[in-house]
C-alpha cells in the first residue's frame, strides 16, 4: 500500500484554489491555461485509480460531488467508480457521490489500516496531517508556470525537512508532471 498525494502547484509551492473555486484573489492560476491542462488523468493514476482508494477532505469532496457525478467521458467515470474516503468530523451524508464513505475514527488510523493504495487530491488539511505522521510515500504534482506569492502552500514554511527522490518529470501542456517518493533525509 502507498499514500500519493496529487496536487497542482505554482513554482512558488502553492496549491490553494487552482480552479478559482474558493473566491480568492489569485484562483483560477492553473485553469487559466485552458481545459486541456487539467482534464483527464493528468497524473498518471492508471491502474491506482481503479484498484485504490481516493482520500478527500470534506471541502474538496463537496466541490467534487458537485462536478463529477454528471460528467460520462472515460475518466470520469473511473472518477466515480473508485472507492472514496471522505475525512470530516460534520459530513455524515455522502450519498451526492457514489462510492463514498466517510472515514470513521482517527485519519491517521483509517490510512495505516487501508490496504489498497490511497491517492489524496487537494485536500490540503489531509495531506499535512499525513505529512506530520510520516505517511506520505509519493507526490504527483502538476507545476504551473505562476509564481502567487501567497496562499497555502504544500510544504508551510516552518514545517519539517522533507527529502525527496525524483522519479520522473515530463511536460504536459503548459504544466510539469513530477513524480517523487520519500528519500532518506541527509547523512
Amino acid at each position: 500500500m502507498s499514500v500519493i498525494v496529487i496536487e497542482f502547484i505554482t513554482l512558488d509551492g502553492i496549491v490553494s484554489d487552482p480552479d478559482g473555486s474558493g473566491g480568492t484573489p489569485t484562483g483560477g492560476w492553473a485553469f487559466r491555461h485552458g481545459p486541456e491542462a487539467v482534464a483527464g488523468d493528468k497524473f498518471r493514476l492508471g491502474s491506482v485509480l481503479d484498484e485504490g482508494v481516493l482520500l478527500l477532505g470534506r471541502r474538496t469532496w463537496e466541490l467534487f460531488s458537485r462536478l463529477w457525478p454528471g460528467r460520462d467521458d472515460p475518466f470520469s467515470t473511473r472518477m466515480n467508480a473508485v472507492p472514496k474516503l471522505v475525512a470530516s468530523r460534520t459530513v455524515t451524508d455522502v450519498s451526492a457521490w457514489a462510492n463514498s464513505q466517510v472515514v470513521g475514527g482517527d485519519l491517521i488510523d483509517a490510512v495505516k489500516r487501508e490496504p489498497r493504495d490511497v491517492v489524496i487530491t487537494g485536500s490540503l488539511s489531509v495531506v499535512h496531517t499525513l505529512m506530520a505522521a510520516d505517511l506520505i510515500d509519493e507526490y504527483r504534482l502538476l507545476t504551473f508556470p505562476a509564481a502567487l506569492s501567497t496562499g497555502e502552500r504544500l510544504f508551510p514554511a516552518g514545517g519539517p525537512p522533507t527529502y525527496l527522490e525524483c522519479l520522473s518529470a515530463e511536460q504536459s501542456g503548459a504544466a510539469v508532471l513530477a513524480r517523487y517518493r520519500r528519500a532518506a533525509g541527509p547523512a
